[in-house]
């Protein structure tokens, strides 16, 4: 969404424009972090066009825009200007959604615009991190390095994304099938035998009742159960969709056992290696950290990030303020502080980068691990139980001679 601002700088001057952010908050937030003092801030109203309902249904992958990256970067390399690179790319694409979104970066680029600026007229494709990396290529000769190093940026990201997404389908489809199949015996399967149980009158044992009274209650109360389940589900949706919700929320998905600590990896992961690819693009780190948090989706450490930021520019350093929020790792810090005294911040950050997706890959390995024969053994138990009921009542009558 498209925000028109109206703020002070630094410097107490009236300032007015545009930007591109996800809500109003998170506009405030990057106006902020960027030094301005908001005085007013409104949505400018606007309707899609077919061009973005194409794309929001049918999105760009990533490994497209990594291609394109590449490709950019060799082409630019072979001695060609940059509109004829970006020719020979659009004939190539197969998609439309994106053919058509590199035409208009081709008639920007026509018309004068650097490549940064075109790209950055459409965030939702290429990410302002990425963009603020190329003007500093365009600035200092070396746009096809920094092509390059963003799309080893983008792909490590994705491949990270990929492996977390892979791990999780067993276990969730595995959860999925064993609802449906407790579902379908209690509500289907037990009736059937309570029928012929009552035919016979005999005496059940305990287990087999509980059972034939847990499969009443659920055909007897299960539309109202699933209708609070919703009620709940709603509304905590709705909860979470405010602020206060949403940082509670985000602090809690830092805190959950097991995941809790894959996420805050993950975070620790993205942060570093933003960092990275920006300083060693060249960027101040008084720039690099408004465009950090304009990627970090975390609001606890968005905040985390915000503290920083505030105590370096009064002359603290970047290690110095993170060893004050746990949120950071103790590893981490002293990484950077390895890295302020040697110079060398951008290899430091990216170690920590590589050093946090390896322990958190490792983790996610261990939970799939630990979630398949648990998930095995619950369903066995359930499905064993409901067995046991019906053998065990299935001996009560022929002890009783019918």
């Amino acid at each position: 969404m498209v925000y028109q601002y109206v703020a002070y700088n630094e410097n107490k001057e009236i300032v007015k424009g545009k930007l591109q952010a996800r809500n109003e908050e998170h506009a405030a937030e990057l106006l902020n972090f960027a030094g301005y003092q908001l005085i007013n801030l409104r949505l400018l109203a606007s309707f899609p066009s077919l061009d973005k309902l194409q794309l929001g249904l049918f999105p760009i992958k990533p490994m497209d825009i990594i291609l394109f990256y590449r490709q950019l970067a060799l082409l630019i390399e072979s001695g060609l200007n940059i509109v004829t690179a970006l020719e020979l790319l659009t004939q190539q694409t197969g998609q439309r959604s994106f053919k058509r979104v590199l035409e208009d970066i081709i008639a920007d680029v026509r018309s004068g615009s650097q490549l940064s600026v075109a790209l950055s007229k459409h965030p939702e494709i290429f990410s302002p991190i990425h963009c603020q990396s190329l003007k500093v290529g365009e600035q200092t000769g070396g746009l096809e390095v920094i092509l390059r190093q963003v799309a080893e940026h983008l792909e490590k990201k994705t491949n990270s994304e990929k492996s977390m997404k892979g791990a999780m389908t067993y276990p969730i489809i595995a959860l999925i099938v064993a609802v449906v199949v407790v579902i379908i015996m209690i509500t289907v399967v037990l009736p059937v035998f309570k029928g012929l149980y009552s035919q016979l009158n005999v005496n059940l044992p305990a287990i087999t009742q509980m059972m034939l009274s847990l499969g009443d209650m659920a055909r007897s109360y299960g539309l109202y159960i699933f209708g609070l389940a919703l009620i709940a589900s709603v509304a905590g949706y709705a909860f979470v969709r405010t602020p206060r919700g949403r940082y509670l929320w985000d602090g809690l998905t830092l805190k959950i056992p097991l995941v809790g600590r894959i996420n805050h990896l993950s975070q620790l992961a993205s942060i570093s290696r933003n960092l990275s690819v920006l300083y060693k693009a060249g960027l101040p780190l008084t720039e690099i950290l408004p465009l950090v948090v304009q990627g970090t989706s975390n609001k606890v450490v968005v905040e985390a990030l915000a503290n920083v930021r505030d105590e370096m520019l009064g002359g603290a350093g970047l290690s110095q303020p993170m060893s004050k929020r746990p949120i950071f790792l103790p590893m981490m810090v002293q990484m950077v502080k390895v890295g302020e005294e040697t110079g060398n911040l951008d290899h430091t950050l990216l170690s920590v980068a590589q050093s946090c997706e390896a322990e958190a890959e490792e983790k996610t390995k261990s939970l799939i691990a630990l979630i398949q024969p648990t998930m095995t053994i619950a369903i066995a138990l359930v499905v064993g139980l409901i067995a046991l009921s019906m053998v065990t009542a299935m001996y009560s009558v022929y002890s009783t001679g019918i």
